[in-house]
């Protein structure tokens, strides 16, 4: 009886310091990922789609292997806000805008979408529960209050992205798995389509002796 309790007891610890080792394995493997360029930046507006497109999304590419950055998945307590969103927009390689009805009250989304624009990036627009004709960028001093050249950069990038075409639907009527789905298939598309163009650059581009 006392030696069957011994054996318990190590099982139990052996149990304890492998859980223990398994999460330290994951967070050095999560500090890791966080470090590495990313792919795909989905810009969004927290309090509109963290909790379904967004979230839903990076969940999903992140299962096929795609590096993707959203903020509260990539970042980390003593991270520089604007630091680290700048520097993972001009490493990545396609931008998701997602589109929400008070997107254009965040300032965060706006300087987001504007580096896709001034930076080049392909950026696949997504319209939840908005269309492309609601999106305009106004001074709202008790909310979003903006200087004139700020307010002229935010639409000349919505424009760019109104111009674009995305995918659109309506929360209450939409299939999630579907739009996910779907919106993961066009990132697939889009990053494959950049890898064939920069391989055919590659080709053609003369050695320098």
């Amino acid at each position: 009886m006392q030696r069957s309790s011994l054996v318990s007891n190590f099982l139990q610890r052996q149990l304890v310091h492998q859980r223990q080792r398994i999460s330290k394995n994951q967070m050095i493997n999560k500090v890791i990922r966080s470090q590495l360029p990313c792919d795909v930046f989905i810009n969004h507006r927290g309090n509109d789609t963290k909790r379904t497109i967004a979230s839903l999304l990076y969940d999903h590419l992140t299962r096929l292997r795609i590096r993707s950055f959203l903020d509260n998945k990539n970042m980390k307590p003593g991270d520089k806000l604007f630091e680290k969103i700048d520097s993972a927009i001009e490493e990545c390689k396609v931008g998701v805008a997602v589109f929400s009805p008070r997107y254009c009250d965040s300032y965060f989304c706006l300087h987001e979408l504007a580096l896709f624009v001034e930076s080049k990036k392909k950026v696949i627009p997504i319209f939840c529960d908005v269309k492309p004709s609601e999106l305009r960028v106004v001074n709202k001093e008790n909310i979003l209050p903006l200087q004139p050249k700020e307010i002229e950069r935010f639409n000349l990038a919505l424009e760019e992205a109104k111009n674009t075409v995305g995918l659109d639907f309506d929360s209450n009527k939409v299939n999630w798995s579907d739009v996910v789905t779907k919106a993961a298939d066009v990132v697939i598309e889009s990053l494959i389509e950049i890898e064939e163009a920069e391989l055919t650059r590659s080709r053609t581009t003369p050695i320098k002796q």
